[in-house]
């Protein structure tokens, strides 16, 4: 198990993400607009969170926290 402990605001943004991505990618998707800007600000959070800060290593821990939380949505399926 992963000892990263990320701060759950940075989850739950990582969360949605996901669920807008999936959304847009599912064929023909409804208001294409408006889930290609819900994106772009999902990104720009994640990309600026003040977590990053205080990370050892930036782009391992990104890394980390996409595989734990598709880990989490994962188990959430089964």
């Amino acid at each position: 198990m992963d000892s990263t402990r990320f701060p759950d605001d940075l989850v739950q943004t990582q969360h949605a993400w996901n669920a807008t991505y999936q959304a847009l990618a599912a064929p023909r998707p409804r208001d294409n607009t408006v889930l290609r800007r819900r994106l772009l600000r999902l990104s720009v959070r994640l990309w600026w969170h003040p977590y990053w800060n205080t990370a050892t290593s930036v782009s391992a821990a990104r890394t980390r926290l996409r595989q734990s939380v598709r880990a989490q949505e994962s188990a959430r399926v089964v």
